[in-house]
């Protein structure tokens, strides 16, 4: 094989599996990023996984807010209908952070209770994240909860 010809077979070579290497260090750490959204009756089951960084989404419980006075660290349940999760929540929660409604936080289990290291609340009365909608929609069809239609909710 003539000596150049050699050169460009080996640099074509070497630039496959360069780019090969980057792809393979581009989807690992995007995988790493990833934060799956599970319900807390998904997550009782086991299908988050041991140590797994994800988000849990629900309603939060009513009744079930507390923050002892002049701490920064809240404790809630949040809820899917068929099950109710602890979450321990250190910082300042959203001003829209209500009893009764859509919340998704983002941590990891620490034996039975979700350690949140970021809650989002819903921004507005209709607004429910997507996926927590659908995964709600199942709960309440298999409750056969009554969902009033939009624009028909009660005060």
């Amino acid at each position: 094989m003539n000596p150049q010809r050699r050169r460009r077979l080996l640099l074509v070579l070497v630039l496959v599996l360069a780019s090969g290497l980057a792809t393979a260090l581009v989807a690992m750490a995007l995988q790493r990023n990833v934060a799956y959204l599970y319900t807390p009756a998904e997550v009782l089951r086991g299908e988050a996984g041991e140590r797994a960084r994800f988000r849990l989404g629900g309603m939060v419980e009513k009744g079930s807010f507390a923050r002892p006075a002049g701490s920064m660290e809240a404790s809630f349940r949040v809820t899917d209908g068929d099950a109710q999760l602890p979450v321990r929540y250190t910082g300042i929660l959203p001003d829209l952070f209500r009893e009764g409604q859509a919340v998704v936080a983002t941590g990891r289990m620490e034996g039975e209770v979700f350690v949140a290291e970021n809650v989002l609340a819903k921004h507005d009365e209709t607004y429910m994240p997507k996926e927590v909608a659908d995964k709600m929609g199942v709960a309440h069809q298999k409750h056969e909860v009554q969902v009033p239609a939009p624009g028909n909710e009660q005060q």
